[in-house]
C-alpha cells in the first residue's frame, strides 16, 4: 500500500530526527472547551484519532511528552491509557518542564517537536527543530508555527503532526503496512 500522506521536502528535513515531541493538551489534544461539572471537575473529550497518533510514535520511538497548564484526573487516565510517562501538570511556564524531559531522556533541542495552540507554548515551540499549530490556534502561534494543520485542535490535528512525524523519521509506511496485511 503507498502511502497517501504528502508533506513539503522542506518541512520533513526539519522533522527528521526528533525523537520526542512536547504536546499541549488544551486545544491541542482536546478542543479548548472546558466542560465543568457542578463540583468544579472538569471533563475532556479527546480524539481517538489523536491517541493512535501518540502510540504510534512510540511505536516508532519517538517520545511523546505532555507539558500543560491544567491538570485533571481523566487527562491522567487518558495519558496513562496511551502510556505516556512525560507529562507536566499545572505548568504555565513549559520551557523549564520540557528542559527537564529533554535531559531525561539525554536529548536536545535539535531532537525535539512540539505542538501548541496559545501563548504559554511558544517558548517551547520557539526552541524545537519543528512546531505546529492547530488552524483554531491564536494568531502569533500559528505565525510562529511550522506546520498549521488541517484538522482542529482535538479533532485530528494531533494525529496530522504525528503522522508527519512519522513520515519524517521514515517509519510510517512500515507502520501503515502493519494494518494493510
Amino acid at each position: 500500500m503507498t502511502p497517501a500522506l504528502k508533506f513539503s521536502a522542506e518541512l520533513l528535513l526539519k522533522a527528521q530526527g526528533v525523537k520526542v515531541v512536547f504536546f499541549d493538551v488544551d486545544g491541542v489534544l482536546t478542543d479548548g472547551g472546558l466542560l465543568m461539572t457542578e463540583h468544579g471537575e472538569s471533563i475532556k473529550r479527546f480524539n481517538t484519532l489523536d491517541g493512535h497518533g501518540l502510540k504510534l510514535l512510540q511505536k516508532a520511538g519517538i517520545t511523546p511528552a505532555v507539558i500543560t497548564g491544567r491538570d485533571s484526573p481523566a487527562l491522567r487516565a487518558r495519558l496513562q491509557a496511551l502510556g505516556i510517562v512525560h507529562a507536566h501538570f499545572g505548568t504555565e511556564d513549559k520551557r523549564p518542564a520540557a528542559d527537564i524531559t529533554l535531559q531525561a531522556l539525554g536529548l536536545d533541542w535539535s531532537q525535539a517537536a512540539a505542538m501548541g495552540d496559545d501563548w504559554p507554548d511558544l517558548p517551547v515551540m520557539r526552541r524545537a527543530a519543528v512546531s505546529c499549530a492547530p488552524p483554531n490556534a491564536h494568531i502569533e502561534v500559528t505565525a510562529v508555527a511550522d506546520h498549521v494543520t488541517a484538522a482542529a485542535g482535538g479533532h485530528g490535528a494531533a494525529r496530522e503532526f504525528c503522522d508527519l512525524l512519522l513520515v519524517a523519521s521514515g517509519r510510517y509506511a512500515d507502520l501503515l503496512r502493519e494494518y494493510s496485511a
